[in-house]
């Protein structure tokens, strides 16, 4: 008996080791950005995006009708324009599921961010979907990620040089900006076919309907003026 006893401690705990194990390897899909794809290509079909049909991700074009271009993405080799009616100093160019017909359900995506000199910013924003890894084409960048309140808030920064690379977790807020006298450019992967961006300027201080100044004003320990005044200034999430 005394034997039985001191075996059912160790077994028990073996077994409980073998479940966690075995809820890991079924989670493990889960943690993915993207589903699974269930067929080797699933072109997105737009036109059929007026209808009531709606899923997590693009409904599939019919083969016979999918080319060569549904899986070609011209935009990331011109410039965007940092400098006309930006205040920010930074413009993005996004070669996502909606402007690549072929990434639907592939799970990847990238982007192409321009920045004006002497402190063209990305603002703080985070990918909810997507973890992002930024690679520094030309100039220099200042970057950082926050960790959550959990982690300590933690800033993690540094300065990128050109032909370097930085990895933002995914859902962190994060930030670029340039460095010197040199406009700068960045080539963002994604592991997801639609990372989404949410800016936290953008997302607070200009959301439809608008999130309450009240609610405004005490989170940033300051009065409703000022909040109005931001208000004002910041424009929409897009």
């Amino acid at each position: 008996m005394a034997l039985m006893k001191k075996l059912k401690l160790p077994a028990l705990l073996l077994g409980a080791c073998f479940a966690v194990v075995g809820l890991l390897v079924i989670a493990a899909p889960v943690l993915a950005g993207d589903p699974d794809m269930l067929q080797d290509i699933c072109v997105a079909d737009y036109k059929s995006l007026k209808g009531p049909l709606r899923v997590n991700g693009f409904p599939c074009k019919p083969e016979a009708n999918v080319t060569a271009d549904d899986f070609f993405f011209g935009g990331l080799a011109a410039a965007a324009d940092v400098y006309t009616g930006n205040p920010t100093g930074s413009a993005v160019t996004s070669a996502d599921a909606t402007a690549v017909p072929g990434l639907n359900t592939l799970g990847v995506s990238m982007a192409r961010t321009d920045y004006a000199p002497w402190g063209g910013v990305s603002p703080p924003h985070a990918h909810p979907r997507a973890t992002e890894i930024l690679f520094v084409a030309e100039g220099t960048l200042e970057v950082g990620f926050v960790t959550a309140a959990a982690a300590g808030g933690r800033l993690f920064s540094r300065t990128v040089n050109r032909g370097e690379v930085f990895v933002f977790p995914r859902g962190l807020l994060h930030f670029q900006r340039s460095v010197g006298a040199a406009p700068a450019v960045a080539i963002s992967a994604f592991d997801s076919q639609m990372p989404g961006t949410q800016a936290a300027a953008a997302a607070l201080f200009g959301a439809a309907p608008p999130v309450p100044t009240d609610v405004l004003a005490r989170a940033f320990q300051t009065d409703a003026g000022v909040v109005d005044s931001i208000k004002s200034k910041v424009s929409p999430p897009k």
